[in-house]
């Protein structure tokens, strides 16, 4: 039974009756890719000889996909692992290009056929097959089978980026002329490109065109390639300007296509390769074109496209972020949690801290005899200053802290102005972060430290070393890089700081705060044309 329509107005109301078209395109964009190939004829021979020496190899039996069986349609064209197996049954990855062309292939009985020119045998793994017209005049059909696994590599580029063609120079011809003159660094160049694609026989006929993917021949300006994520046999019109006629203009290009083969380098629901036919004129138009077009996906009237819309998987919410950390801006405005001094060193502060108990009240006069602990840099040095100077840190675990004490008004009002000359508060865990670390997660439940008598605070405020700088109970310890140990017995907590502690800053005036030291890091992170192989062509 003739399916085929009498005349293209019949053909036009059977799609229109049927289907209704569809808008594709990438998210954000109105315009896919397109791109052309053909089928070349070369001439060939079945025995090598010094003018025929490039070989066509069909697949080598040592090739294997992960995952796949031999009783399989096709072997697997992308999306699985490719290599070959080692006596010890491991699958590392299979000889690239350079390799296969130096002869790691050689003495297997792969041969298909001899050419004379690499660059032919370049043009057909491109374009995915070919017709050889062997020294009788017999043409020899031959097809995308298989390849080693590796991704295809772009020659342009690699000339443009070497400069051995000038960008605006190239052109298929160009290349093979320059290969043909330079043969040696023509190997090299080729070896850029790792890809490597094997054959199969499909006839000893000139007669009609090569069977694509989908198990069918292709019909030049009618049949394309697609990504997988389409199915055979889908209908796209496809609207653009091409330089069909000529490569100095392009002509409107409005045309109702049917995807029937598939590429590797095909991705994405707008992007297609147009195939034109065999010979040298179906492939000066497919070298002229890579151009954007507009895809319209005709879909078949019955599919209910608001239902199918219901069944399309959403992206995993996003986490949900505590409110405490979302108001502390830094002096950029920019918003870090109270963990940033930890998470610029790459670490991260316990999420369920235990609940500290209140810190111990201290008394004005107390707080009074211990502001001005200062070295000679007028910097105030704290408890643990000394330790976090050596890159230390506290211990993680210890018990649950004592809350910190209720102030007085009097005592508030004195703790005020506790900034530095850029009027940056600095607080208790400056040292720590300046080394990059943070202090640790579950402190333990510190006792409070026992309050001084006045006349025995007035003695050790001046405590000082040889330059000039305040000592602290923990210096001895980090200047022999010693660190206390980090499980220790409930210490004494520190009495209250008077408010005179307030002015503590450093030489230069630079305010400490508490995990301002690592803010001064930088913690933000910082397509050739190539077409690999189809199964029935490398894809554009």
């Amino acid at each position: 039974m003739d399916l085929r329509p009498q005349d293209s107005d019949t053909a036009r109301a059977f799609f229109e009756r049927n289907f209704q078209p569809v808008r594709i395109a990438r998210l954000g964009e109105v315009d896919g890719l397109l791109t052309g190939y053909f089928e070349p004829v070369v001439a060939g021979s079945r025995f090598p000889s010094p003018e025929f020496h490039v070989p066509v190899y069909r697949r080598p039996r040592d090739l294997v996909a992960a995952g796949y069986s031999p009783a399989s349609v096709a072997f697997p064209n992308k999306g699985v692992r490719i290599g070959r197996r080692t006596a010890n049954n491991e699958l590392v990855p299979y000889y690239d290009r350079g390799a296969i062309e130096a002869g790691a292939l050689d003495g297997q009985k792969l041969e298909i056929c001899w050419l004379k020119d690499p660059f032919d045998l370049l043009t057909m793994q491109i374009e995915g097959s070919a017709r050889v017209i062997l020294e009788d005049g017999t043409p020899l059909r031959i097809s995308y089978d298989s390849h080693n696994g590796y991704r295809y590599g772009s020659i342009e580029r690699v000339l443009v980026e070497r400069n051995l063609i000038p960008r605006q120079e190239m052109s298929v011809q160009r290349i093979r002329d320059w290969m043909a003159a330079h043969p040696d660094e023509a190997a090299k160049v080729r070896a850029a490109n790792r890809s490597y694609v094997f054959f199969h026989v499909t006839g000893l006929s000139n007669e009609g065109e090569p069977v694509g993917a989908q198990g069918v021949p292709l019909t030049p300006g009618r049949s394309i390639a697609v990504d997988r994520v389409h199915e055979y046999g889908t209908p796209f019109f496809i609207e653009a300007n091409l330089p069909i006629e000529s490569g100095k203009s392009a002509s409107r290009f409005g045309r109702l296509m049917i995807a029937q083969d598939t590429g590797s380098a095909l991705v994405g629901p707008a992007r297609a390769d147009l195939y034109w036919g065999a010979g040298d004129d179906a492939g000066r138009i497919a070298g002229r074109i890579r151009h954007p077009g507009r895809f319209a996906m005709l879909v078949p009237r019955e599919l209910d496209l608001v239902a199918a819309g219901r069944q399309m998987p959403l992206p995993v919410p996003k986490p949900k972020i505590a409110e405490g950390e979302v108001d502390k801006t830094d002096g950029k405005g920019h918003a870090p949690s109270a963990n940033a001094g930890a998470i610029a060193a790459g670490k991260e502060m316990s999420k369920h801290p235990a609940s500290p108990a209140p810190k111990p009240k201290m008394l004005a006069s107390d707080i009074k005899k211990e502001a001005k602990k200062e070295d000679g840099k007028g910097r105030a040095t704290s408890a643990n200053a000394g330790a976090t100077a050596a890159g230390k840190e506290m211990p993680k675990h210890p018990a649950s802290p004592v809350s910190k004490p209720k102030m007085l008004a009097s005592d508030v009002k004195k703790e005020v102005k506790n900034e530095d000359g850029k009027g940056r508060a600095t607080s208790a865990n400056t040292g720590a972060t300046v080394a990059g670390k943070d202090l640790r997660k579950h402190p333990a439940s510190l006792a409070l430290k026992p309050k001084m008598a006045a006349s025995d605070v007035k003695k050790e405020v001046k405590k000082e070393d040889g330059k000039g700088k305040a000592t602290s109970p923990n210096t001895g310890a980090t200047v022999a890089d010693r660190q206390p140990s980090k499980h220790p017995a409930s210490p004494a907590a520190k009495p209250k700081a008077p408010a005179i502690e307030v002015k503590k800053r450093d030489g230069k005036g630079k305010a400490n705060s508490a995990n301002s030291a690592n803010s001064g890091e930088d913690w933000r992170a910082t397509v050739g044309s190539g077409r690999p192989s189809a199964p029935a062509r490398m894809a554009n």
